[in-house]
C-alpha cells in the first residue's frame, strides 16, 4: 500500500476564478470544475456554510433573507476572505474524497495586476485551507502554457485571457512576461452590460443567470449580417407595472449591449501592441494572438479583434481550461518552470 500513496500525490493546482474554480491534481489532470459560489447563513454572528459550487449557484438571486449566496472572488481576487477560505477548503476536500489528507503543495494562479496585499490574501487563504506550501503563478503565463504556446522560445507570443472578472493581455518571451496588462472587464461585465441594456431599452429587469444564458446562447461581438440574427425568449420583471413578463431578444441587440466591454478588450490589446518592443511585435504579426478563457467563446470575438488589430486571432482548443491546465503543468514540470512560480520564500 505504501507504493500506492506515493503514486497518488495530493499536490494540486487551483485556478481560483471569479466565475469558476478548477482543481488540477498532479498526475490526474483536472478533477473539479465548479462555480465559485458559496451559500451561507449567519448564526450567532458566525457564517455557516450551507452549499458550495454547483449547489450554491442554483441559489444565486433566489435566497430567502436568512441565507446569502455570494461569489467570494471579485475581479479575479478575494473579496470575502472567510468565505473564500471555506470554499477552497471544501474544494480541496472534495477532490480528495476524505476529510483528512496529507497537506498538499498548492499552486494558484493570480491576475497579473493583483497587488501584494491581494496576493497575500490568496496565499493565506490557501494555507489556512490546509496547504503545506502555496505558490503563485501569473494568470497570463498559466494561460499561455495551457494553450500550448512555446513560451520558452526566444520569440514573442501574445496571449489574451478573458476570464469572469479580468482580461489579461500579455506578451511573453523566453518563459517570462515582457509586457502585461490586466483590465477589469470580463464575463461578469458582459452580463452586467446585458442587464443594464434590457433595463434601459426594454424596461425589463433580469437576473444574473438569465443574462449569462443570453450571453452563452446568442452572445456575439459583431452585428449580424442581416441586422437581427438569432433570437431567444427571456423572462424577467416588467419595470413599468412590476409584473413578470416574457420578451424576445435578438443577436443584434446583444451585440449592441456588449459593444462597450468588447471595445475595452480590443483597446487593451491595442495598448499592449503599442507597448511591445519592435522585434517581438514582428513575431506577433507572424504568429498571431491566442485567445483563452471563457470570454474567448463569445461569438465572433476573434473576428472583432481581427478587424481592430489586423492580426490573425485564434481561440485556444480548451479555452475554458487553459489556465487550470497551465497551472497544472507548472506543478508537473516544476523544475523547468520554477522561475514563474512565486513561493515567497
Amino acid at each position: 500500500m505504501a507504493g500506492i500513496s506515493s503514486i497518488f500525490t495530493s499536490d494540486m493546482a487551483i485556478d481560483l476564478g471569479t466565475a469558476n474554480t478548477l482543481v488540477y491534481v498532479k498526475g490526474r489532470g483536472i478533477i473539479l470544475n465548479e462555480p465559485s459560489v458559496v451559500a451561507y447563513h449567519v448564526k450567532d454572528g458566525k457564517k455557516q456554510v450551507l452549499a458550495v459550487g454547483e449547489d450554491a449557484k442554483l441559489m444565486l438571486g433566489r435566497t430567502p433573507g436568512s441565507i446569502q449566496a455570494i461569489r467570494p472572488m471579485r475581479d479575479g481576487v478575494i473579496a470575502d476572505f472567510d468565505v473564500a477560505e471555506e470554499m477552497i477548503k471544501h474544494f480541496m476536500r472534495k477532490v480528495h474524497k476524505r476529510s483528512t489528507f496529507a497537506k498538499p503543495k498548492v499552486i494558484v494562479c493570480v491576475p497579473y495586476g493583483a497587488t501584494p496585499v491581494e496576493k497575500r490574501a490568496i496565499r493565506q487563504s490557501v494555507i489556512s485551507a490546509g496547504a503545506r506550501r502555496a505558490g503563485l503563478i501569473a494568470e497570463p503565463i498559466a494561460a499561455a502554457i495551457g494553450s500550448g504556446m512555446p513560451i520558452t522560445d526566444p520569440t514573442g507570443s501574445m496571449i489574451v485571457d478573458i476570464g469572469g472578472g479580468t482580461t489579461e493581455v500579455a506578451v511573453l518571451s523566453l518563459g517570462d512576461i515582457v509586457y502585461a496588462r490586466s483590465v477589469r472587464v470580463g464575463g461578469d461585465r458582459m452580463d452586467e452590460a446585458i442587464i443594464s441594456y434590457l433595463r434601459r431599452q426594454h424596461n425589463l429587469l433580469v437576473g444574473d443567470s438569465t443574462a449569462e444564458r443570453i450571453k452563452t446562447s446568442i452572445g456575439t461581438a459583431r452585428m449580424p449580417d442581416d441586422g437581427r440574427g438569432a433570437a431567444m425568449q427571456i423572462r424577467g420583471r416588467d419595470l413599468l407595472n412590476g409584473v413578470p413578463k416574457e420578451s424576445e431578444i435578438n443577436q443584434a441587440q446583444v451585440a449592441e449591449a456588449l459593444a462597450e466591454p468588447v471595445q475595452q478588450i480590443c483597446e487593451a490589446v491595442m495598448v499592449a501592441l503599442e507597448a511591445t518592443p519592435p522585434d517581438l511585435a514582428a513575431d506577433i504579426v507572424d504568429r498571431g494572438v491566442m485567445l483563452t478563457g471563457g470570454g474567448a467563446l463569445l461569438g465572433e470575438l476573434d473576428l472583432a479583434l481581427r478587424e481592430q488589430t489586423g492580426l490573425s486571432i485564434s481561440v485556444a482548443n480548451e479555452s475554458l481550461n487553459c489556465v487550470a491546465l497551465g497551472t497544472g503543468k507548472a506543478l508537473e514540470y516544476e523544475k523547468q518552470l520554477r522561475h514563474v512560480i512565486d513561493y515567497d520564500s
